[in-house]
């Protein structure tokens, strides 16, 4: 090792070192512990996809995890096969036949979402549950296929200790001014765009 580097590495370990302190002094009054609210929005891809992810971590750590898919019942998807092989900690709750503009039925569409509704209710009633995901709840909300103030008021009393996440394109402010924690995929490039088509692994 050359002088050089030893002085970058030693200019490094001393910059890491404020840091760290910085960090811990941050950390150090974050000690309240509660079920949050949790919403995934924005045109970008990958809202389901982090829900999902929070589905593994928590039962990854034992916690019972609740996942109402509220237009994606017509599909097989990969998630599902795999949250099938844990039936004591996540349930999977899929309505709906497809997209609303796939359906075209909206009467029928507005009785699976209330189904779909129903499902989520019970599980954010038991307290089994650590977390339940409400996968696309917004595209039903903004279509009115739900009574959105329902569902809010719902929401916002949750039982205390139980992590409930939202995704869907456009969110409702109302919905996120409630939210603890709010992320907006942006959409930079999408291979859609280039002619391919949605496939295993990666859409569903």
């Amino acid at each position: 090792m050359t002088d050089d580097e030893s002085d970058i590495n030693r200019h490094h370990a001393a910059k890491m070192a404020k840091k760290k302190a910085v960090r811990d002094k941050i950390l150090a009054d974050k000690t309240e512990e509660r079920g949050l609210l949790i919403v995934h929005t924005g045109k970008g891809k990958g809202k389901t996809t982090a829900a999902m992810g929070m589905a593994l971590r928590c039962i990854g750590h034992g916690m019972k995890v609740g996942i109402v898919q509220f237009v994606k019942g017509a599909r097989a998807t990969g998630e599902r096969a795999v949250f099938a092989r844990f039936p004591d900690l996540c349930v999977v709750e899929a309505s709906g036949e497809g997209f609303t503009w796939e359906t075209q039925d909206r009467a029928r569409d507005m009785v699976l979402a209330a189904g779909a509704w129903q499902a989520a209710q019970a599980m954010m009633a038991d307290s089994s549950f650590r977390m339940v995901i409400l996968d696309e709840i917004n595209i039903v909300l903004r279509y009115a296929y739900l009574d959105f103030d329902t569902v809010l008021a719902a929401l916002k009393n949750r039982p205390q200790a139980l992590h409930v996440v939202v995704t869907g394109r456009n969110a409702r402010e109302e919905l996120i001014e409630a939210a603890d924690l709010v992320t907006e995929m942006a959409l930079v490039k999408h291979p859609f765009r280039a002619g391919v088509k949605a496939q295993a692994g990666i859409e569903y």
